[in-house]
């Protein structure tokens, strides 16, 4: 299950996220997760297709329709912890000029076995070749925590349909003209059974050259 909180913005640092939270999860999801969900008072959408990029997708469909200044992406395996959200809000609020604030796991704090060898070089690895290649330069450029603005993802339509997503996401926001912070953050234990293969990678690595020759008029 992936999940996306929406907030509308105040002048003063938001203390909770309670507004609009909604949680985006498969159709085959068990009655557990269903439960839990509507015990949050949170709205279900249950995604038509697969993977993470056709969950976002259906995030942005059904935000694109509220009125919400900033719209929340988190990976909802417990790795993430949301203590940061409220931080990453006040930034948005302060900085005009940022469109998407994201947690960098590289420069915080990285919890024992949360992220094997294979998976750390792996991710550096892309992260070199995503800076090198599109010009947008992030630590963590595949990190499953951020803040946008509503306006850069209302009426997108993502072409990623898996793990890819963020770097089309990354492309977006800076093509449209907007700056890109991280801050650092804990990156916890998985609960459950890890989803990434090496197939995953190729995919993200043919994303970072499709949206490398894609124009830059095209956001």
């Amino acid at each position: 299950m992936k999940s996306i909180m929406e907030r509308k913005s105040t002048k003063k640092s938001p203390s909770k996220i309670t507004e609009n939270t909604c949680a985006i999860a498969k159709t085959t999801a068990n009655q557990k997760i269903r439960a839990y969900v509507n015990k949050a008072r949170a709205h279900v959408i249950f995604q038509k297709g697969l993977g993470k990029g056709d969950a976002i997708s259906a995030a942005v469909e059904h935000a694109s329709a509220l009125d919400v200044k900033y719209i929340v992406f988190v990976d909802a395996d417990f790795t993430y912890p949301a203590e940061y959200l409220p931080e990453m809000i006040r930034i948005l609020e302060d900085n005009p000029d940022l469109g998407m604030v994201c947690g960098n796991r590289f420069n915080g704090h990285i919890h024992f076995g949360a992220m094997p060898n294979m998976f750390y070089v792996g991710n550096r690895l892309l992260a070199f070749i995503h800076n090198l290649l599109n010009g947008v330069h992030l630590s963590d450029p595949l990190t499953g925590l951020r803040v946008v603005r509503s306006e850069i993802v209302r009426g997108w339509r993502p072409k990623s349909k898996g793990f890819d997503i963020e770097v089309e996401l990354n492309h977006r926001v800076e093509n449209i003209g907007f700056r890109i912070m991280e801050m650092p953050i804990h990156y916890r234990r998985r609960l459950g059974k890890k989803k990434l293969r090496f197939g995953h990678g190729l995919t993200i690595l043919m994303r970072i050259i499709k949206e490398c020759l894609q124009s830059p008029n095209q956001p």
